[in-house]
């Protein structure tokens, strides 16, 4: 993977939230921590992202894309946007607590 660069507000536009759920959670047993980004991010800007946003160093990056799913809402037929996880391995000795606010 080539080195991409990002500015600093494209990078916190990339990272938009933590996913918490228990798989994710114990993915941080193994040095991992789940993030959900945008459907249009690269793995490699997702790394060069989270590396300038909380200062880690990222071993690797696994993406996937979630269908939004069919639910009814007050009888109507409606769809959830589609949205992308990624799930970042991070180096030895790094750590993020997902817990806190940036």
């Amino acid at each position: 993977m080539s080195k991409v660069e990002i500015s600093k507000l494209r990078a916190y536009d990339i990272v938009r939230s933590p996913v918490i759920t228990e798989k994710a959670t114990l993915g941080g047993e193994h040095g991992q921590v789940t993030f959900r980004v945008p459907l249009d991010a690269s793995k490699g800007e997702i790394k060069a992202a989270v590396e300038a946003v909380f200062n880690v160093k990222v071993k690797a990056v696994n993406t996937l894309r979630q269908q939004g799913k069919t639910k009814r809402f007050k009888g109507f037929i409606g769809k959830r946007s589609d949205y992308k996880k990624a799930i970042i391995s991070l180096a030895e000795g790094h750590s993020i607590d997902v817990t806190t606010g940036v």
